[in-house]
Order: structure tokens, then C-alpha cells, then sequence
């Protein structure tokens, strides 16, 4: 049995495309380029970091990048290193920023399988700072939204982003669909993203890491658009500060069941 597929109502997806809000103005977004390679020398995981950027940028929002081998970030989990012997420490003010960006992506490469020195010191920080409530009393990273970037050779980026999207869910970030993307060499030393070979940008024709690369971005800024319209997420069985004051919201001690 022959089945005729149906033609698709132009007129109406295309009504559909034009209800949709797409003005991002007023959003803020922080890409940390964890790299392991000092300014100004050329960074494999910027030229990644470039693909998402440009959408955002052509959409309205408002994008910094931060490579943060660049800066003086102490080592530790607290709010303020030079509290616990550190001499200089630039993370509290790279933190303020932090909080004023309504969407953040880790970025970096891959060494031996796993994510970098630098991006575990950058999740290390963020945590160190994971106490700090919003003025509603929920975590302050609750109506944020999080995703990841990678690049490297061989093989991990599924592993790296498991790693990065639980501690971004866990620091109060909202992780939208498909919110991370990745490009991997082949298996042994090599040429790396964007790299000039035979003529052409190494990784510059991979339909996956192009269509999820895009997908992550624009999930990232529809996510974040709807959290600023609404408020963020609601505030009801998920504020530290009521807990703390004995209101526990439907909870049920196991023991007088």
C-alpha cells in the first residue's frame, strides 16, 4: 500500500515562525574558555567558541569571553582565596559577572579523556560560591541556564559534558536540551579544530558538531528568554531560606509514616 505524503500548510508554519519572540536584547551570556594555551596565542576551543557566540551576537544578546588561564584564579572552593593564604585572587569579581549573565557555557578541551585543569579549577570556584542564595531564597543560579563546549582529539567529549552538566544542574542551573557540543580528531597526535589541512578548516564541514553547536545555542538563549519573562523559576518548595525556618512543603518525615 502506497501512501501520498501530505503537503506540509505552508501558511500556517509560517504564521507559527512569525509568532515566535525572537528578540534576545537584554540577555548576557559568559562563555569560560578553559584552555590551557595563555592570550594571545590561538586557542582551538575559541575558534569553537566563535560558532555559538556569532548567533548569539546576531541575535541581540550581550556575550563575554573569558579565558581564564589569563587571569589570577586562585585554586580552592572558597568565595575568596586571599582569605585562606592566597596572595591575589580575581575570581570575586569575575563572579560578579557571573551573576549578572543569564546564560553560561564552560568551554575547553580535552587531555587524556577528561576535562582540563583549568575547567575543573572554574567549577571548583563556582562552587566554592554555591551557598549564596537569590533575593527569592532559592540557590542564586536557580533561572540561569547552563550548557558546554569541547574539543580535543580521540575521544570524551560525552564523557567531559556528563561531567560539567550534572555540576552546572547541581550549582541551580537549568540545563535545556541538547546543551552541549563537541568536535574530536582522530585517535593519536593531530590537527585540532580549525586547523588549516589540505586547504581546509579542520572541523568546519562536521554536520554533527555544526547542528549541535547551533542547537545548544539557540535552546540556550529560548531557555534564558523564557526565565527572564517569567521570573525564573517559581518559588515554592525550593527555598534554603523557608527550609531553614521549618516550612518543608509537603515533606513527610519516614519515620512518622
Amino acid at each position: 500500500m502506497r501512501v501520498t505524503a501530505r503537503p506540509r500548510n505552508s501558511c500556517a508554519m509560517l504564521k507559527l515562525m512569525n509568532d515566535l519572540d525572537l528578540d534576545f536584547k537584554g540577555l548576557k551570556a559568559i562563555y569560560f574558555n578553559c584552555t590551557l594555551t595563555k592570550s594571545p596565542e590561538h586557542s582551538h576551543t575559541d575558534t569553537l567558541i566563535d560558532v555559538s557566540r556569532q548567533i548569539m551576537e546576531k541575535n541581540g544578546v550581550e556575550v563575554e569571553v573569558i579565558r581564564s588561564i589569563d587571569l589570577d584564579i586562585a585554586q580552592g572552593i572558597y568565595e575568596d582565596m586571599t582569605e585562606h593564604g592566597w596572595d591575589k585572587d580575581e575570581w570575586p569579581e569575575i563572579y560578579k559577572r557571573v551573576c549578572e549573565a543569564d546564560i553560561l557555557v564552560l568551554a575547553g578541551p580535552i587531555w587524556l579523556g577528561d576535562n582540563s585543569s583549568e575547567m575543573n579549577k572554574v567549577v571548583e570556584r563556582l562552587y566554592g560560591n554555591s551557598a549564596e542564595l537569590n533575593k527569592k531564597g532559592q540557590f542564586n543560579m536557580y533561572g540561569k541556564v547552563g550548557g558546554c563546549l569541547l574539543t580535543g582529539n580521540e575521544d570524551g567529549v560525552k564523557h567531559c559534558a556528563m561531567k560539567l552538566l550534572y555540576s552546572l544542574q547541581h550549582l541551580g542551573y537549568t540545563i535545556p536540551p541538547q546543551a552541549d557540543a563537541g568536535w574530536v580528531g582522530e585517535v593519536g597526535p593531530g590537527a585540532s579544530y580549525g586547523d588549516e589541512v589540505d586547504g581546509k578548516r579542520l572541523g568546519f564541514d562536521n554536520d554533527f558538531t555544526n547542528r549541535n553547536t547551533t542547537f545548544m545555542t539557540w535552546n540556550l538563549m529560548h531557555q534564558a528568554k523564557s526565565f527572564k519573562k517569567s521570573g525564573g523559576i517559581p518559588a515554592h518548595g525550593n527555598q534554603k531560606t523557608e527550609w531553614n525556618k521549618g516550612s518543608k512543603t509537603d515533606f513527610k518525615n519516614p519515620e512518622y509514616r
